[in-house]
């Protein structure tokens, strides 16, 4: 057995061309090594992993399911920037229970 002189120091350059190019590690072991020695990402540009992988029934569903998302999400964002009904002023008694004054909303927006 060979005795080791001397010490080597890692770099965050090395360690994170060493992740560029290995396949092996999972992506927590691979976040443990990035935390570890301060290698940031590779690249911010690069695309994510698909969760479907190679599947494509399911990559068809999760497709789907996204549409619906960003469907419903542009909805919202249009009945926000719509005018505001005019509220009726508040009086003193509302003004001390918010929690009333949720309450008689969330009713109102129910009919």
């Amino acid at each position: 057995m060979e005795r080791k002189v001397g010490s080597s120091t890692v770099t965050a350059k090395e360690v994170k061309a060493a992740l560029e190019k290995t396949r092996t590690l999972s992506a927590e072991e691979e976040k443990v090594l990035r935390m570890r020695h301060g290698a940031g990402a590779s690249s911010t540009q690069a695309p994510l992993p698909r969760a479907a992988g190679d599947n494509a029934e399911l990559a068809d569903e999760l497709l789907v399911i996204e549409m619906q998302l960003m469907k419903a999400m542009r909805a919202r964002a249009a009945a926000k920037t719509q005018a505001p009904k005019a509220a009726a002023p508040r009086t003193r008694e509302t003004a001390a229970n918010p929690t009333k004054d949720k309450i008689v909303r969330a009713l109102r927006k129910k009919k």
